[in-house]
């Protein structure tokens, strides 16, 4: 049912945890599948790179690889390269989600977006 890419990022995420003292925080929810997504950023106040980023996901293994994918997706690039990110990005980095999947590449993009917004919105 899931790539040998989505299994290893849901075994062995090399982002999960939480930042200590992040510049911002995104958050990301799906009431009808019941994944909730935490992303804490680190930006550079310079050039609006993102210098460290960690999630807290509770949710299903799709959703786990979904949201260390986009940590390591858009750690290092701008905030306004990381905008760009779509949930095509993600998905296809996993090697393809499930059909029914899907919404949890939708679901990081837009924790994302929304730390992004809080932040430029400061």
């Amino acid at each position: 049912m899931y790539s040998k890419k989505v299994m290893e990022h849901f075994t062995k995420p090399k982002y999960f945890g939480k930042i200590n003292n992040p510049d911002i925080v995104g958050r990301a929810g799906n009431p009808r599948c019941g994944d909730l997504l935490t992303l804490y950023l680190k930006i550079d106040k310079k050039t609006g790179e993102i210098t460290g980023i960690k999630f807290e996901t509770l949710g299903c293994a799709a959703a786990i690889a979904a949201s260390d994918m986009i940590c390591e997706l858009a750690k290092g690039k701008t905030m306004e390269q990381a905008l760009n990110i779509t949930f095509q990005d993600v998905s296809s980095e996993l090697g393809t989600l499930p059909p029914l999947k899907i919404h949890c590449a939708q679901l990081v993009t837009e924790a994302l977006r929304d730390a992004i917004n809080k932040f430029n919105s400061k």
